[in-house]
């Protein structure tokens, strides 16, 4: 990994590409980190490296900073949560061992969400599915393009109203593994796990308190603090639990695609003070 030279840093630890439900190549993506003034990135695809090779190649030749990241999916109390694994080695053959696992369970929720939809009467709904994820595993957003394309819809956002946001006939829950299972996942490959998003889960603040402590007990050494999208009360209230329970501070867009500028690469508020960034724990420290 190449450490640009410039005076402040733009890091932005989270965003994904057609490697997963991401709109862009790695390379497109990679391209548009730069052109929006990143300077060094995690590429976080949801459950798979299969993008960090192209992503790299891309980032040597930009002259920019690319960190191994990858989203993983987990459980906890019945509540399916994403922890971010950073600065992995990639290489790790345990690590990749249970993303082939990951990678399975994956295709047996593609399949499921396929099925449940099959009164909406669209012929090869999961290979179009799939074509729309660039061969890979189809998520939701790629199910939404199929039925945009199909005429059943005609907005993202009504497909996942209609079908396929939470308690609908496409929510289908993944048979992922537990937490302290995942966070052991990406310590042990030599990275550091995590907590995506935590006000996204839409958990009361006791409930987020209950999770983070889970996830330290379990080895979890960071926290998202400031995403894009997020109000200040949610940065505010997330900055002052990892100073009370000593997590790691990371920082992240979620980019998934182009034209929605709450969620636009390195689009990130700027990191509360007091907090100790996970960037400073890299094997290649970033400081400024």
């Amino acid at each position: 990994m190449t450490i640009t030279q410039e005076s402040k840093p733009c890091i932005d630890l989270h965003c994904h590409s057609t490697a997963s439900d991401g709109a862009l190549t790695p390379m497109d993506l990679v391209a548009r980190a730069r052109e929006k003034g990143v300077t060094h990135l995690a590429l976080t695809d949801h459950d798979t490296i299969d993008g960090l090779a192209a992503a790299r190649a891309a980032a040597d030749t930009a002259g920019l900073a690319l960190i191994n990241g990858i989203e993983l999916s987990c459980v906890w109390r019945g509540n399916t949560i994403h922890i971010v694994g950073l600065d992995f080695d990639h290489s790790d053959p345990d690590f990749l061992a249970l993303l082939e696992q990951q990678n399975y369970n994956r295709w047996q929720r593609a399949r499921l969400i396929a099925d449940k939809l099959s009164r909406l009467k669209v012929e090869d709904l999961l290979g179009k599915a799939t074509q729309h994820a660039g061969g890979d595993v189809p998520g939701r957003p790629h199910f939404a393009r199929v039925l945009m394309d199909e005429g059943v819809v005609t907005r993202m956002d009504m497909a996942f109203k209609r079908y396929l946001g939470a308690g609908k006939p496409g929510d289908v829950k993944a048979c992922w593994p537990e937490l302290a299972e995942v966070v052991q996942w990406i310590e042990s490959a030599g990275g550091i796990s995590v907590l995506a998003h935590p006000r996204k889960y839409k958990m009361t603040a006791t409930k987020l308190r209950q999770l983070t402590a889970d996830f330290m007990a379990a080895g979890g050494r960071g926290i998202e603090v400031s995403v894009s999208g997020q109000s200040s009360g949610d940065l505010g209230f997330v900055a002052e639990l990892a100073r009370r329970q000593g997590l790691l501070a990371s920082q992240g867009s979620d980019f998934h695609f182009p034209g929605a500028a709450w969620c636009e690469l390195g689009r990130i508020e700027k990191m509360p003070e007091g907090l100790e960034p996970v960037w400073h724990h890299f094997r290649q420290p970033v400081r400024y």
